[in-house]
């Protein structure tokens, strides 16, 4: 297994790394300056402008002969790993452990933790908790004068190397759960927007196809008018005869082909665009599951499900498509769909005879990336990034989602809810 992370979220911004470096060298800079010259303390300063000129020349490589935008896992492990070095050594030579700016030996690995992978973030807090035991027992005296009068006692001595790795430890574990939750959501939401450009992308292809199924028929039905009448007219002719058959059949042939390609051939052109009911949503979905599945899906629609039109959204279809095929993957036979609606709210219930959801996930559910450790069936199981797109596209589409185990059905139970106002603004 490689050391390094290769995924396309492990990485730093080269623009944005190479300005915090310019602030913290700038810093150092200020503060090795006015310690000699403002306040004429004696320590290594020339050694001290050496040490801090390598951070300046590692940060003129990366702005004029690293080309790359973004800094790999390697690449930027190496940069990270001279800091923590530079750094150690400006504090070595300025009082080790005591300096009040050792406290600066945690920003590299703590800024890295929430980009980079868990083993480059290991290696970096290792490094600087190893770098901060030697900085207790080795090191320079504090600058002259302030050596001469400076004496703690050793139980606080010891403190503050340990409050430093306790501190590195506790930020960089927080950073890497966070920066780990957060790039598992960017991979999920590029997946979700990924299949929804194919949907859009199959959408706008087979509403072409409607509009010239629809735009060709009338020359279409011409040629086949005036193959007819040629045949009559030229009944004695065989090979002219036999090539006006073969245009004809052609010409079926074209029509035939566009029907298969269009939508709904008996639909009008408008039908893509039409403002539509929530039942009528429902049904769709519904009847393209109906094709493949044997399972028996059971419609509880009141009366006022079918009064009030909507505008088609795809983003709608496709967060319904994935709950009620959530519930067709894991029922045992049936699936329930009821609608309610009245003056205020329409609401979605979608219910199944499963196993619902399991209990160690329950609470979690609408995060991409679940995995149960007490699904009994593996190859049923899934990691709920279908839950998450659909969740993700219903809300954004104002819809109120909400997933737990149904009390009368045994399997799993979703609400979608939505304020009729909301609603109608899609």
């Amino acid at each position: 297994m490689k050391f390094f992370e290769t995924s396309k979220y492990y990485s730093l911004k080269k623009s944005t790394y190479i300005s915090l470096r310019w602030i913290g060298i700038l810093g150092q800079l200020i503060s090795i300056y006015f310690v000699y010259f403002f306040l004429n303390f004696d320590f290594e300063f020339i050694l001290s402008n050496i040490v801090i000129l390598v951070g300046i020349l590692s940060n003129f490589y990366l702005i004029f002969i690293y080309k790359k935008t973004q800094l790999s896992d390697r690449s930027s492990l190496i940069f990270l790993l001279i800091d923590i070095f530079q750094l150690s050594v400006l504090i070595y030579l300025t009082g080790g452990i005591v300096n009040p700016f050792v406290i600066f030996l945690l920003i590299p690995s703590v800024f890295a933790s929430s980009s980079l992978g868990l083993r480059t973030n290991l290696l970096l807090v290792i490094t600087t908790i190893a770098l901060i035991i030697f900085l207790t027992f080795y090191s320079k005296e504090l600058p002259s004068p302030l050596n001469n009068h400076f004496h703690v006692d050793p139980y606080y001595y010891y403190s503050i190397p340990i409050a430093l790795i306790i501190a590195l430890v506790f930020l960089n574990y927080f950073a890497i759960i966070f920066g780990s939750e957060s790039r598992i959501r960017k991979e999920a939401l590029n997946k979700m927007e990924e299949v929804m450009a194919k949907e859009h992308e199959m959408l706008s292809l087979g509403g072409q196809a409607a509009a010239a199924a629809h735009s060709l028929g009338t020359p279409l039905s011409t040629i086949k008018i005036i193959t007819l009448e040629l045949s009559k007219q030229l009944k004695g002719n065989k090979e002219v005869i036999q090539d006006i058959r073969l245009l004809s059949s052609q010409v079926e042939r074209c029509n035939q082909i566009l029907k298969r390609l269009s939508l709904n051939p008996y639909e009008e052109d408008g039908f893509i665009d039409e403002d539509i009911s929530m039942s009528e949503y429902i049904k769709e979905i519904v009847s393209s599951f109906k094709e493949t599945s044997d399972k028996e899906f059971i419609l509880n629609f009141d009366q006022n499900s079918n009064s009030k039109k909507i505008t088609k959204s795809l983003e709608i279809i496709y967060g319904l498509r994935n709950f009620i095929g959530n519930a067709n993957k894991f029922s045992s036979k049936k699936i329930f769909i009821s609608l309610k609606s009245n003056n205020e709210t329409t609401e979605i219930l979608i219910e199944d005879d499963g196993n619902g959801y399991p209990n160690d996930i329950l609470s979690k559910i609408g995060e991409p990336y679940l995995k149960s450790f007490k699904s009994l069936d593996k190859g049923k199981s899934g990691l709920g990034l279908g839950i998450f797109i659909g969740k993700t596209l219903l809300e954004k589409n104002f819809a109120s989602v909400n997933c737990w185990n149904s009390q009368t059905r045994g399997g799993a139970e979703v609400s979608i809810k939505w304020k009729n106002n909301d609603l109608f603004k899609i």
